[in-house]
């Protein structure tokens, strides 16, 4: 383990104790719903923080929807407070990330399998477990809480089903509860660190063969997707620099993309030079990774022909353009799916970029490419911390498909780019078989010399061993992005 080992588990996993500090349910009636309480033996008023994250779960569970995208909307259209969306945010986004661990308390204190319990009630116990284990939410709030949900929309009997299970998980503390369900750390170490995190196993395991000799690391990358990830923004070349975007939005300069900007919280969204086109939201590793592709050395001179291969949703795209717009170049980027292709294209608005609506294993386009950006649709296991519930639906049997895919496309580029020019290959994920394996299937097929990516990303400690580099959330602050780049011969 690293050295915060001997901080102690409660300080290593993310949100533990650290959430929002609200002792008592509110009472002001539950968003645009009508509040029910008010005579004797009436149903109480839905607190409506809990209910907004409740609802992202019940999206989540039966639409198969993204928590991310439905809780900002939902937010909005009840207009909560600064206090209750904060704590929505929490409670939805925790409650997500934290399922696994969640249902296999809730297991242990109701009795019953997780398939035996009603989805409705499943979303309330998550929420109520989530609060008692993992946040400084008072008990008796919490269950409180939750048995007022169950109450107003299932009776008093689900009720008090409900309150009996999570006053049973009340019993024990979250590391009482790992120490009695997860695999022993001494037989299973990564099934231990899996359950305790919150992951599953398989992912944790992926993240640990990636770490190699590193992975001791492995408590700290699973933390890592635990907590809160700072919004980052990028200055758009040409338009307005890291330095002056830090000041008029109070963020803090990057430490590695010289367009990276940090901030704090809120919704960038509201931001002017967001608004103007002055800035993006886009990870810092993204952004070194389109800045990688004009940094990588190719042999004869630039012409100018830069490809974006996979491009929507377009923010590399953009990066890209705005480069290109002051380097004289220009950018085709390529989208299959149309409304993918109309994000890429209003975000590259303004830019010499050229949106093609085609696939990118055989776009149609004449080759001769300078440089070409491969970056591959993927299990997206880099971006966990960003995508609350993505940890638990992706597969291990996803992957022969997206591997299949990737070396089709790689295959691509390195046809449509020149002799002497450069392909970059990156993958939002660190899993070997889609990183470092699909790049090596590459320069064994088509004989692409790989050169030292290291050298593209100056400044940047502990990238790895080997010519590719892995960006990681405990050591960099960005997403797990991966990167390799090619040169296709001369000859």
């Amino acid at each position: 383990m690293s050295s915060e080992k001997n901080q102690g588990r409660a300080g290593r996993r993310g949100n533990v104790n650290s959430g929002p500090t609200r002792t008592s349910g509110s009472r002001r009636g539950a968003g645009n719903r009508p509040n029910r309480g008010g005579g004797p033996g009436s149903t109480p008023p839905v607190d409506p923080a809990r209910l907004a994250a409740r609802d992202v779960l019940k999206a989540v569970r039966e639409r198969d929807a993204y928590a991310n995208l439905v809780l900002p909307g939902l937010l909005r259209e009840r207009k909560l407070d600064t206090r209750d969306a904060a704590l929505a945010t929490e409670l939805a986004y925790g409650s997500s990330r934290a399922r696994g661990f969640l249902d296999s308390v809730i297991e242990s204190g109701s009795g019953r399998a997780i398939s035996e319990i009603d989805g409705g009630l499943l979303d309330i116990l998550r929420l109520g477990a989530y609060q008692l284990l993992r946040t400084r939410v008072a008990p008796h709030a919490a269950v409180a809480t939750s048995v007022d949900l169950t109450r107003a929309e299932f009776g008093s009997g689900k009720a008090g089903f409900v309150n009996a299970v999570l006053r049973r998980v009340s019993e024990k503390s979250a590391d009482r509860w790992v120490d009695e369900l997860a695999p022993a750390a001494d037989k299973d170490p990564v099934g231990h660190l899996a359950f305790e995190y919150a992951h599953p196993k398989w992912i944790a395991q992926a993240f640990a063969d990636a770490l190699g000799a590193d992975a001791a690391e492995l408590a700290d990358v699973l933390a890592a997707d635990d907590a809160r990830p700072a919004v980052h923004l990028v200055a758009r070349p040409g338009e307005i620099s890291a330095e002056e975007l830090a000041l008029v939005t109070g963020g803090e300069e990057g430490k590695y993309s010289p367009y990276a900007v940090y901030l704090d919280g809120g919704d960038p969204g509201k931001l002017d030079a967001v608004r103007d086109g002055l800035a993006g939201v886009q990870d810092e590793g993204s952004q070194l990774v389109a800045r990688a592709l004009t940094l990588a050395p190719i042999e004869g001179e630039d012409g100018g022909r830069w490809l974006d291969l996979c491009a929507g949703p377009g923010g590399k795209a953009a990066l890209l353009g705005a480069i290109a717009e002051i380097d004289g170049a220009r950018v085709d980027a390529v989208e299959p799916t149309p409304h993918r292709a109309d994000l890429v294209s209003k975000t590259t608005k303004g830019l010499p970029v050229t949106v093609h609506v085609v696939d990118g294993r055989d776009p149609g386009l004449d080759g001769g490419y300078d440089r070409v950006l491969v970056d591959a649709p993927c299990t997206g296991l880099g971006a966990l911390r960003r995508r609350p519930e993505a940890r638990w639906r992706r597969t291990q049997s996803d992957l022969a498909g997206l591997v299949a895919l990737q070396k089709e496309l790689l295959a691509s580029a390195l046809k449509l780019v020149r002799p002497g020019g450069v392909v970059v290959y990156s993958t939002c994920s660190p899993h070997l078989s889609e990183t470092t394996a699909v790049v090596a299937d590459a320069v064994r097929r088509y004989g692409a010399q790989q050169l030292d990516t290291h050298a593209l990303l100056p400044d940047v400690p502990q990238l790895g061993d080997g010519a590719s580099a892995q960006l990681w959330p405990h050591r960099h602050g960005t997403d797990a992005m991966f990167l390799a780049a090619l040169r296709r011969p001369l000859d």
